[in-house]
């Protein structure tokens, strides 16, 4: 009876080694070394089709796909939880408290985010449009920086990028001028015929079906990869384009909606958001 046991539990194990052995071979990615971090940027170019974006432009205004003309009176956004990855698959997410960033483009020194990753080549880049509803979540005091609810006039006001009133990040904003708007759309007492693009909405209980959080990939092989290594700073420079709010995918005219901000509308701006973004070249 005691051989009988034994070869029992042998028959038992041998299954075991295997999957042991398997999942071994199926991992050819061991982890990153966390104490071996190297800087790293991404660089967030502004631009409106083949021209750089300048605001208040009121003397060679931009023209969309629609032929509408407009100017710019301000972009924003915010971009979180950069992850790089390797040809061979790895990939390293940049830890969440550091991978906050608010791009604006009337501040030329916030179109870096700089964070620290692995050394390693890198062949894309992966990163969030907005914040991500854990984030948005959590108590106040883990929402500093640029992500405290007050910062830059809170709510709408000014360059506030908070909804008071829904307890939510406003992703992106975008606004500006444009003359095919009618004079009745805004009432604005300054005769300013102005459009406004504010996309937030992260599928809450406030609002479920509308979740506006995007998730963009870029692939640097084309354009370089970034070879990431201690004592100097590789940068992936991308360019983002404004034009494609009007002429991506779902495409539109500034006559026939020139103000979106909590609606499903905002869920087909959201889509383009995606397009913006385009490699120009890696700096290592």
């Amino acid at each position: 009876m005691t051989i009988k046991y034994k070869n029992i539990q042998l028959l038992l194990l041998v299954p075991l080694f295997i999957l042991s052995a398997c999942s071994k071979q199926d991992d050819p990615t061991p982890e990153f070394d966390e104490n071996n971090l190297a800087p790293f940027s991404v660089e967030f170019d502004n631009i409106v089709g083949d021209r750089t974006l300048t605001l208040n432009n009121t003397t060679s205004l931009y023209t969309n796909l629609a032929g509408e003309k407009f100017s710019i009176s301000m972009l924003q956004y915010f971009i979180s939880n950069l992850k790089v990855s390797t040809a061979d698959g790895k990939s390293y997410a940049v830890k969440q408290d550091s991978s906050y960033f608010l791009i604006q483009s009337s501040d030329k020194a916030t179109r870096f985010a700089k964070v620290r990753v692995p050394e390693g080549d890198y062949t894309k880049l992966t990163f969030t449009i907005g914040v991500d509803s854990l984030r948005s979540t959590m108590p106040i005091d883990r929402r500093t920086g640029v992500l405290d609810p007050a910062a830059g006039g809170g709510m709408m006001d000014g360059g506030g990028m908070y909804w008071g009133w829904n307890a939510g990040y406003i992703f992106f904003k975008f606004e500006g001028n444009s003359p095919v708007i009618s004079d009745d759309v805004n009432g604005d007492p300054t005769g300013k015929k102005q459009f406004k693009y504010h996309i937030g909405g992260f599928g809450g209980y406030s609002a479920p079906t509308i979740n506006n959080i995007k998730t963009v990939t870029i692939d640097l092989n084309a354009a370089g990869i970034a070879r990431v290594r201690k004592g100097r700073q590789s940068n992936v420079h991308l360019f983002v384009d404004a034009m494609k709010v009007f002429n991506g995918t779902n495409g539109f005219s500034i006559a026939a909606h020139p103000n979106a901000m909590f609606s499903e509308f905002s869920t087909k701006i959201a889509v383009n958001l995606t397009q913006m973004f385009s490699h120009d070249h890696t700096e290592n």
